[in-house]
């Protein structure tokens, strides 16, 4: 049988795993998009998605990214910082803390470090999927920003419909 302790610390095993699964499948995919694309380059994957290589020293939506560079550090620090208090969430959470919050932390986790990694070695993200709808075109992602936005995602439904700790949700008496 065993207690408690074991089965908190696989989980948080568990998460951490998926997190640097995150990371290793990003640093992977913008290996192969800066060996196999030429910068700016797209290739067709269908109607309505391209694979591109593109490079974002902003934050999301290229936000920042004409700042002047001072904003390299910035995000670096920002997600280290943001990195560490998830690294303790999922310490602290690793007990009771929910399959779907502890999903979201890991993937939030892992897109976090992901981009931390190439922002801290080139100072810049790369970016490589690119969606259209008709005229209009979503910015250009990486799979660590997918795993952001998943994990995201996953913590709001969390935090809104499962989470003890959430705000309590009134069905009517």
């Amino acid at each position: 049988m065993t207690d408690s302790s074991d089965t908190g610390t696989r989980r948080f095993i568990t998460w951490i795993s998926v997190a640097l699964l995150v990371v290793a499948t990003d640093q992977a995919t913008k290996w192969a998009i800066v060996e196999w694309v030429q910068l700016y380059g797209k290739v067709p994957l269908n109607s309505f998605m391209n694979l591109t290589h593109q490079r974002n020293t902003g934050a999301a939506f290229s936000f920042l990214a004409d700042a002047g560079g001072w904003q390299r550090w910035f995000f670096v620090v920002l997600a280290t910082v943001v990195s560490g208090v998830i690294v303790a969430w999922l310490w602290q959470s690793r007990k009771e803390g929910a399959t779907i919050l502890l999903g979201g932390l890991g993937l939030v986790l892992g897109g976090a470090v992901g981009n931390l990694i190439d922002r801290a070695r080139l100072g810049y993200v790369t970016d490589f999927i690119q969606v259209w709808f008709g005229s209009w075109a979503f910015p250009s992602f990486n799979v660590a920003d997918a795993a952001i936005s998943v994990g995201a995602a996953l913590l709001i439904i969390d935090a809104l419909f499962l989470s003890r700790s959430g705000p309590a949700v009134d069905v009517g008496s």
